[in-house]
């Protein structure tokens, strides 16, 4: 039976171009044949935990997976018994409950500051840069913030809301270049312990609390990488919500990783591992929550520079690795690999995209024209 896995793991990988023991940098090499049954019978659940195990190596795991994606082999290979849970799960409860907004901030923002700052860029944005004319991560978060100011019309004096706003990136960029105050909230106790240092002398507040607490009127709204915590049956109270914190000439942007096609269940491994209570929206559910509250000025795909972004924070993890390693465990270093690379091979393969939209509460008179891409 040991022989047989093998040979339906190997088949399966062969169609993605990827060989067993081979010598590309992409192919995989067998640290323990258990590995064979594992992967069969827990499909991607499985194939994340074996490796953080160390039972499988892989020098270039962002291009595995990008091959595996291109082939539609993780979505074949998923563990069915555990789709089904959380199928049922998404459709019979709400994770996105109000009672459970805290647990991400626990589980994943807080998992230590000296973290983030070791792998993120010097302004501390933990959400896809924009590369565009850029040569290095600092500069292509910084053109990511500047983007956002302008598909905003960013003026002095303006009070704006962001939502999800981590370690007070944006608001302090918008403060500092722009003249505005602003608010930002997080449920991750850590970013808003260093987050208020950050900003300290700005007409910033950063706050510990959940969207739906926040009262006010704003003249712009962001959520920028947020809404992945929402859960789509909260999605039209959320939009409902922002239109109900915008002025009547109010604008929102929309920041946000999404799928080619709606899936309402997430992947077992990074619902255990990284991302709890998280899924990823669609356009189907973007468009469906956003009808009779917006209008649609803009959307833009830049998804292919999440792949950088990605590879700069894996290659930031990885210079920082001897200043980390006395606070986190061999175990949590593969399994962080694992995250960033395989994330990079996602949006490498065009199996996720990268989003920002731009919705303006009464739709702008003059039309959306200014020149921002």
């Amino acid at each position: 039976m040991a022989t047989k896995y093998r040979e339906l793991v190997e088949e399966m990988l062969a169609t993605a171009g990827i060989q067993v023991d081979g010598k590309r940098p992409f192919d995989i090499q067998i640290k323990n044949e258990d590995f064979f049954r594992r992967f069969m019978k827990d499909g991607t659940l499985g194939l994340g935990e074996s490796y953080i195990e160390g039972w499988w190596e892989c020098d270039s795991l962002d291009e595995m997976f990008a091959r595996l994606v291109q082939t539609n082999l993780l979505e074949v290979y998923k563990n069915r018994l555990l789709l089904i849970f959380y199928y049922l799960r998404a459709r019979l409860s709400n994770v996105g409950r109000k009672s459970q907004a805290f647990e991400i901030g626990k589980r994943h923002y807080d998992l230590g500051n000296d973290l983030f700052q070791c792998m993120l860029d010097k302004r501390m944005v933990y959400s896809c840069a924009y590369w565009e004319g850029a040569e290095n991560l600092d500069q292509a978060q910084e053109k990511k913030l500047d983007l956002i100011c302008r598909k905003l019309d960013i003026q002095p004096g303006m009070k704006i809301l962001d939502l999800g706003c981590g370690w007070g990136s944006f608001i302090k960029y918008a403060a500092e270049r722009h003249g505005v105050k602003a608010v930002g909230i997080t449920v991750s106790e850590e970013q808003v312990k260093l987050g208020k240092e950050i900003c300290a002398g700005l007409p910033v507040e950063i706050r510990l609390q959940d969207y739906r607490d926040v009262e006010g009127k704003f003249d712009c709204v962001v959520a920028i990488g947020m809404i992945e915590h929402v859960n789509y049956k909260n999605y039209k109270k959320f939009f409902k919500l922002i239109s109900n914190f915008l002025t009547d000439n109010g604008m929102f942007l929309l920041q946000t990783i999404g799928l080619n096609k709606t899936l309402l269940e997430p992947d077992p491994w990074f619902e255990k591992y990284i991302f709890p209570n998280s899924m990823l929206p669609s356009i189907k559910l973007i468009g469906e929550s956003i009808e009779d509250l917006f209008v649609m000025e803009d959307w833009q795909n830049f998804g292919t520079d999440y792949d950088k972004t990605l590879i700069a924070w894996h290659q930031n993890f990885l210079n920082n690795w001897e200043k980390l390693k006395n606070n986190y465990s061999d175990r949590f270093f593969r399994m962080w690999k694992y995250y960033l690379l395989m994330c990079a091979g996602l949006f490498r393969g065009r199996f996720v995209q990268l989003w920002q939209v731009v919705l303006s509460k009464k739709g702008i008179p003059e039309g959306y024209h200014r020149n921002i891409h």
